[in-house]
């Protein structure tokens, strides 16, 4: 893989875009809850490359940015408050959404 050069945005939209594409449809509520934490441009350049991605690739990426950006526990903390927030933004907490929230929380911890 190629040295990712990504900024914390653009790992945030990443991430949220990951989760949100879990149960394998992304609405309209959890892009917006998405928009509200990286801005539109920053969206679209990472959506576009999150599309060519596998799940083998993307969860490289994940882990590379997160290693790339010294995440701490706090910040994982509040990356995935994010993610929650993302998966109840539809207001259906399904059983793809948990088993992924508790997979990235063992995967990323």
């Amino acid at each position: 893989m190629e040295n990712l050069n990504w900024t914390k945005e653009e790992l945030v939209a990443y991430v949220l875009l990951f989760a949100a594409n879990s149960d394998f449809t992304e609405d309209k509520d959890e892009k917006e809850l998405i928009l509200s934490k990286v801005d539109k441009s920053t969206y679209k350049s990472i959506n576009k490359e999150f599309q060519q991605d596998n799940d083998f690739q993307s969860i490289q990426k994940i882990l590379a940015g997160l290693k790339q950006h010294n995440y701490s526990k706090g910040d994982l903390d509040i990356l995935f408050a994010d993610i929650k927030a993302l998966f109840l933004a539809d207001g259906n907490y399904d059983t793809i959404e948990r088993h992924m929230f508790a997979d990235l929380k063992r995967l990323l911890s």
